[in-house]
């Protein structure tokens, strides 16, 4: 196929890498933030296992960025997320909750720190650069909001390391989980994370200038060869696996962090106001109404992921909704995380899922599936 071949006019964007993408095998997109993302290369049973026994890398420039800089830039950031960031270094990571007043989750993006009064919001699929500009109007802050020029590949899988040693030098091997660090290749200005969305080892690779885009994924590729580096996509699979969230789908503005056990991510107690605070404090002194599962599906091997939300059934009511279901060639099993009313989350207790095929048992296990310590990522 060509790339012209895909076209929903010029208000669905296309990344820095659409091309090379196309060439290398892309067969389709979806949409997430206004722009194409790669979804399909041929076989995503393949694509799972080139991540879990080699690399593949990426196109996920569709996370975009919101840079917010100036003199109140850590205030403001702590506004907008209940996590506490108080001890985040220069040059870390955190995977943070974006919450509005009533606690719902606008978005579960990574936080990266520049510099002492410069972050990157790297977005999930929704438009936080609108939210965060309107916060910041009537806030008495000063800072600046917008978008920059920057388009992130994920290159993930065991081997994922030795492919950035090759390209980066061994200087590379002590960059730590959820650390960044500004590099450079061949001239082309990145920074690059020890971040990814598979729950394997991996690298997130931040391009800092458009025009480079080609260029850039050529050269890793071509360094990736004898690694066995494959193009690929996000994999469903590895990250329902890992009991990834994908925002939209297991995750929304009616969604509270509590509902999805992240109370982690939630410091009531820290001096700072944040946006959602006394929604956030309610909720979690009353309980959660409805909690997050995982589910073993009991039926013939599904052929791809969902593509709509499944009811779940306990004595003829609806009790919840499976948001995220895929088979996995690994676990050689149908495997799901679900929405259920809180009073039915309890591991072992079985229900009724109504697949496209119809009525079927599943029946409620623990989650992750799959490497429930992320040894793997953080290894």
């Amino acid at each position: 196929m060509h790339a012209d071949d895909f076209g929903f006019g010029t208000q669905v964007r296309k990344s820095p890498y659409f091309d090379a993408t196309v060439r290398w095998g892309a067969q389709g997109f979806s949409v997430y933030n206004h722009m194409y993302i790669p979804r399909d290369f041929g076989d995503a049973e393949q694509n799972f296992w080139s991540l879990v026994n080699d690399a593949i890398l990426c196109d996920v420039a569709v996370e975009r960025q919101v840079e917010v800089t100036g003199p109140d830039a850590a205030r403001f950031v702590q506004m907008l997320t209940p996590r506490d960031l108080s001890k985040m270094a220069v040059g870390q990571c955190k995977y943070i909750l974006i919450t509005n007043a009533e606690g719902g989750i606008l978005n579960d993006p990574i936080l990266l720190r520049l510099a002492e009064d410069h972050f990157w919001i790297s977005l999930a699929d929704s438009d936080i650069l609108l939210w965060a500009q309107g916060v910041a109007v009537h806030s008495g802050l000063d800072v600046s909001i917008r978008e920059p020029d920057v388009s992130p590949l994920q290159l993930q899988g065991p081997k994922s390391g030795e492919i950035m040693q090759a390209l980066f030098g061994d200087s590379i091997m002590d960059l730590k989980y959820y650390w960044l660090r500004e590099v450079e290749l061949d001239g082309i200005p990145l920074i690059v994370s020890r971040t990814g969305w598979s729950s394997e080892l991996g690298y997130e690779i931040y391009l800092r200038d458009s025009a480079y885009g080609d260029a850039l994924w050529e050269r890793i590729m071509a360094t990736g060869m004898e690694f066995g580096l494959k193009p690929g996509h996000t994999s469903s699979i590895r990250r329902i696996e890992g009991g990834m969230l994908s925002y939209h789908a297991d995750a929304d503005i009616n969604t509270n962090p509590y509902e999805l056990g992240l109370d982690r991510l939630v410091n009531l107690d820290m001096e700072a106001d944040f946006i959602g605070k006394a929604a956030l404090r309610r909720i979690q002194e009353q309980g959660a109404r409805r909690k997050q599962v995982g589910l073993i599906i009991d039926c013939e091997p599904l052929k791809g992921p969902n593509t709509a939300f499944w009811p779940i059934n306990k004595d003829g009511a609806q009790i919840g909704k499976v948001t995220s279901a895929v088979y996995s060639p690994r676990l050689e099993r149908n495997i799901a995380l679900a929405m259920v009313a809180a009073d039915f989350a309890h591991v072992g207790m079985e229900i009724e899922v109504v697949t496209a095929s119809g009525p079927t048992r599943a029946v409620i296990v623990d989650r992750p599936f799959y490497d429930p310590k992320k040894q793997l990522a953080v290894a």
